[in-house]
C-alpha cells in the first residue's frame, strides 16, 4: 500500500477533510512510508537538499566555538542531526579547543538516520563515538548546550487563507482520485497572524502551532543553559508581509524546488520558513530569555569563520574554503536566509554569535 492510499483512505473513512498540519505529518514522518522515516539519502548533494553543516566543516566549528564559551561542564543536545555531519564537526573542534562536552546527545526518531549518524561519527571521530548518546525522547534534565539546525521548518504547519474577513484553515480532501485544496468552515482565530496588517481577499500563508509546545519541553528539561535554534526564516512583519500573499510553503526532491505538496508523497520534503517572532514570543511565554538573532552570515562572522581561512596555508585549501565561506556568509546565497535565535536559561554571559550584530529589537 501507498502512502498516498493510506491519506485518502483515512479522508474517505471519515467523511471529512483533514487539516494540512495532518497531511504533513503522515507525509514526512509515517511510521513506514514517511519521508523523513524512508530508505532513501535525503541530505547533501546526492539528497534533496544540502544543509550548512554538508557545505561546509566551519559551520560546525564556528558552533563548537559558540558551545565552549558557555558549556561550563555541560553537555550539548542536539535534535535531528541529519546525517550526524554536524555533530562530528562540533566534537572535532571541541576536542582541538579542549572543550569536549561528558555527552553529547541526539534525538533522533529515525532509525535509518540513527545508523548513518553512527557510522558517519565511527568513521570521522572513532575515538569518541562512546561520548555520543542516542535518545528516542526527550531527557529528564539537562544543562548545557540544545542545538536544532533545519528543525523548525519541519513542524507541520497549518495552511490558512484570508476571506470575507476572516482567516480559514485550508484542508485536504481526496476527490475524483486527487488530493485537493478545499476550506474548512470555522473561521480561524490565533494570536500568532497579526491584528495590524490590512490582508488581501486570499491572502494565504502557514501557521505552526507546534514549534510552541516543543520551545516549552526544552524549557521543562533544560535546568540551565542555552537553545541555539538555526533555521531559514524571517521575523513576523516579514512573514507576513502584503507581497508574501503565497506563504512560505516548498517542497524538495533533488535540489529542485516546487509547491505541490501532493505529487510524490512521502518521496520529496515539505517545508514551511520559520517565523521568529512568533518562537521567541512562545520562548518569552515560558520563561526563556532571548540572548540574540542574527542572520547566519554575522553570526559565523562574530565567531572567526575567517580565521580558518587566514590560519590556511595551502593555496589549494585555501580556495576551497573561501568558496566554502561564500556560500555559508553570502546573501544570495545561506547567509542571510538563515537566521540564528539563542534562547538561554540561568545563562547571563553575553553570547560570542552576535556581537557584531544582534537583531532581537526587531522581533
Amino acid at each position: 500500500m501507498s502512502l498516498e492510499n493510506i491519506i485518502a483512505k483515512s479522508i474517505k473513512e471519515n467523511n471529512n477533510p483533514i487539516g494540512f498540519d495532518v497531511f504533513m505529518n503522515q507525509a514526512l514522518y509515517h511510521q513506514e512510508f514517511g519521508y523523513y522515516r524512508s530508505n532513501k539519502t535525503i541530505f547533501g548533494h546526492k539528497g534533496d537538499f544540502i544543509t550548512s553543516p554538508e557545505v561546509s566543516d566551519l559551520f560546525g566549528f564556528c558552533l563548537a566555538r559558540q558551545c565552549k564559551q558557555v558549556l561550563n561542564g555541560g553537555d550539548i543536545l542536539e535534535f535531528g542531526a541529519g546525517s550526524g555531519i554536524l555533530a562530528a564537526q562540533i566534537l572535532f573542534e571541541l576536542g582541538r579547543l579542549k572543550s569536549l562536552p561528558k555527552k553529547y546527545f541526539i534525538i533522533e526518531l529515525s532509525a535509518k538516520l540513527r545508523f548513518t549518524q553512527k557510522e558517519t561519527i565511527k568513521k570521522i571521530l572513532p575515538e569518541l563515538l562512546d561520548r555520543v548518546e542516542w535518545l528516542t525522547e526527550l531527557p529528564k534534565k539537562f544543562k548545557g548546550v540544545v542545538i536544532a539546525n533545519e528543525v523548525l521548518d519541519a513542524f507541520p504547519v497549518k495552511r490558512i487563507s484570508f476571506s470575507n474577513g476572516n482567516f480559514y484553515e485550508m484542508g485536504v480532501d481526496f476527490i475524483d482520485g486527487k488530493f485537493k485544496w478545499v476550506r474548512l468552515n470555522e473561521p480561524l482565530i490565533s494570536s500568532i497572524i497579526p491584528s495590524s496588517v490590512d490582508f488581501q481577499e486570499g491572502y494565504t500563508t502557514e501557521i505552526s502551532l507546534q514549534s510552541s509546545a516543543w520551545i516549552k519541553s526544552i524549557f521543562g528539561f533544560l535546568t540551565e543553559g542555552i537553545v541555539l535554534l538555526i533555521d531559514y526564516g524571517m521575523t513576523g512583519p516579514e512573514y507576513f508581509h502584503p507581497q508574501r500573499s503565497q506563504g512560505t510553503l516548498k517542497c524538495f526532491s533533488k535540489h529542485k524546488s516546487n509547491d505541490d505538496p501532493f505529487i510524490d508523497i512521502g518521496k520529496q520534503d515539505i517545508t514551511a520558513s520559520v517565523n521568529f517572532s512568533n518562537v521567541a514570543s512562545s520562548a518569552k511565554d515560558c520563561g526563556f530569555e532571548i540572548s540574540g538573532y542574527t542572520t547566519q552570515s554575522m553570526f559565523l562572522i562574530s565567531l572567526g569563520i575567517d580565521d580558518y581561512l587566514k590560519n590556511e596555508e595551502n593555496e589549494e585549501k585555501r580556495r576551497k574554503i573561501a568558496q566554502e565561506i561564500k556560500q555559508l556568509v553570502l546573501p544570495g546565497a545561506m547567509g542571510e536566509v538563515f537566521k540564528v535565535l539563542a534562547l538561554s536559561k540561568k545563562q547571563s554571559l553575553k553570547l560570542e554569535g552576535f556581537k557584531e550584530l544582534d537583531l532581537t529589537n526587531r522581533l
